[in-house]
This record gives structure tokens, sequence and C-alpha cells, in this order.
């Protein structure tokens, strides 16, 4: 044990920590059955500014707990809209080791966790990725994905074209080609990454190739959604868990809501799909829906400070 406690910035983060090390630190904790250990509801507190919000977790000898800040004024200042710190207590006693910059570490497990999916629901010839927003989980999305089934074309579409191009820009200097797009196009990729704040479905996901892969990760609310009901209704569903799926992804929740069975809404968890325990059915589409629960802010958390030691 450490005799103070250590600070991971941003930088140190994304240089210790590679996108495969991140992946696969998560679906070890999943098929061990470690994850998703005991990860609570998150609680929202409202205050002036916007809202704080406490995501505790523990997951197997480790415990963690992140703090956010929302502040919707954040982006007329120049600031980042979410700004916030996981800290990493030593499980048996407690003892905090560890601060670590939240939205760097949001990025990377959010993206791992969406990689780790895509390398176990989609073809493994699966070349091509539509990301639909222009922030920076877009950019983490595209790189994550990319360390599990190496891209030869990047989609981009966006609301503004010069958040598109500046994307684009930052792809391409990563040796990813990439070209913006348009919703249609993707009828012509896939794998298709959903990163937006989206309240409605993004894409008619009748326009999706045969065995297509969506991942959609910008809501977490019941009322607001990426994903239009159909793709729902046909697709291998799979979601981190079924309690939080049901609770807070309005994707899954207005579904059922328009008449998808509880039972079709849901194919499988991640901890099923990692064990082999879910079915992929053949010819159709594959959807992972993502909240954002607090046993990957841990598992990353702890892979996080063996790659800085």
């Amino acid at each position: 044990m450490p005799d103070s406690i250590r600070f991971i910035d941003r930088a140190t983060l994304e240089r210790t920590l590679g996108w495969t090390q991140a992946i696969d630190a998560l679906d070890d904790a999943l098929i061990s059955g470690a994850a998703p250990g005991n990860t609570p509801p998150r609680t929202f507190v409202e205050v002036s500014g916007g809202q704080l919000i406490l995501m505790p977790g523990e997951v197997g000898p480790q415990a963690g707990v992140k703090v956010v800040s929302v502040s919707p004024g954040n982006a007329a200042r120049g600031l980042p809209r979410i700004q916030g710190v996981h800290i990493a207590f030593d499980g048996p006693t407690l003892r905090p080791v560890a601060v670590i910059d939240a939205e760097s570490l949001t990025l990377r497990r959010t993206a791992s966790l969406s990689a780790l999916a895509v390398r176990r629901l989609s073809t493994t010839d699966s070349n091509s990725l539509l990301v639909f927003g222009t922030g920076p989980q877009a950019l983490s999305h595209a790189l994550a994905i990319n360390a599990v089934r190496p891209l030869d074309q990047v989609v981009v579409v966006g609301r503004r074209a010069e958040a598109i191009a500046a994307l684009v820009g930052s792809l391409e200097a990563q040796g990813l080609p990439a070209r913006p797009g348009v919703p249609d196009d993707v009828a012509a990729v896939d794998l298709v990454a959903c990163c937006t704040t989206a309240t409605v479905p993004l894409f008619d996901s009748d326009l999706l190739r045969p065995e297509a892969t969506v991942v959609a990760v910008g809501s977490h609310e019941p009322a607001v959604r990426e994903i239009d009901t159909n793709l729902v209704r046909r697709a291998t569903v799979v979601v981190e868990s079924r309690v939080s799926a049901l609770g807070q992804a309005g994707d899954i929740i207005l579904a059922i809501a328009d008449g998808v069975p509880d039972g079709d809404a849901i194919t499988a968890d991640l901890h099923e799909l990692a064990t082999g325990q879910g079915d992929i059915t053949a010819g159709a589409p594959r959807l992972f829906k993502s909240v954002g629960e607090a046993w990957c802010d841990v598992v990353t958390a702890t892979a996080a400070l063996e790659a800085a030691q």
C-alpha cells in the first residue's frame, strides 16, 4: 500500500493504459464473475449550476466512487460539460489509494466496454464504422473499436460542419481514414456507434446491413433514446445488466412501451455474453446498449493504477 494518495491525470492515464489493456481488464472481470459486483444506482443531486452525480461500486477486492458534475452552461464558458474525479479505495481497509481524473476515466471505460461488446458481437470481417457525434466519446469509440476490429473507414455524422471536420482531422491524425457522412450511410458500414445527447432515434434501422453491430451509449434516461424500436425488436440485444437497462435505458424502455415484449427486448447481459451464454442470431443486427455502470469505473481505475505503477 502506498503511503500517500496517488493522482492520475488524463495524460498519465492515456499514456499508460492502452485500449487493449482496458478492454481485456473489463472482459476478465466479467468472465471471472467479479463484475458487475456491487453496483448501486447512481445518485443525482441538483445544485445551482447543474447536477452532481455519485457513482459508487465494488468489484472483487476493490471499491471506488466517481463524483462528477454536469454543468450545461459550461459550453459557453469554454469548459467541459462534465468534470469530476474517481476515488479508488482499497477494498478490505477502505483506505483511499488514488484520485483519478473522471473525464479521462469515463472516456476510457465507456469506449472500452463498447469495444468489448463489438469484439464479441460483430462479425470478424467488420472493418467500417459510422459514428454519430463529434465529441470526445466519438473519438474514443473509434479508437477503441479499431483496437478490436481494425478499421479501413470511419464515417462521421454530426450537427455542425466544423465539429465534423475537426473529428475527421483527429481520426486521420491517428491513422484512421475518415470522412463526413449522413445518417443514411449506416447502410454502407458494418459498425455503428451512437455517442450523442439525442432524444429521438438517429437513423432508420431498416437501412442496416443484415449483421451490423450497433453500440449506443449516449442516453441513460428513461424518456430519451438514440435507437428506434424496430432495431430492439429484431436485433440480438445485449445490455450491461437488466436492472439498469430496464430502469435507465430509454432505448429499451421506450421499445417495450411500443409493444416489444420484455423477453425480446433484452437477449443477454454482458456477463452472459462474455461467458458464452447469450445466443447471437445469424442474419440479424446486434445491439449493445450501455448506460455506464460504476463497476466499469472501478475495474478501469484498478487497471489504470496497475499500469501507472
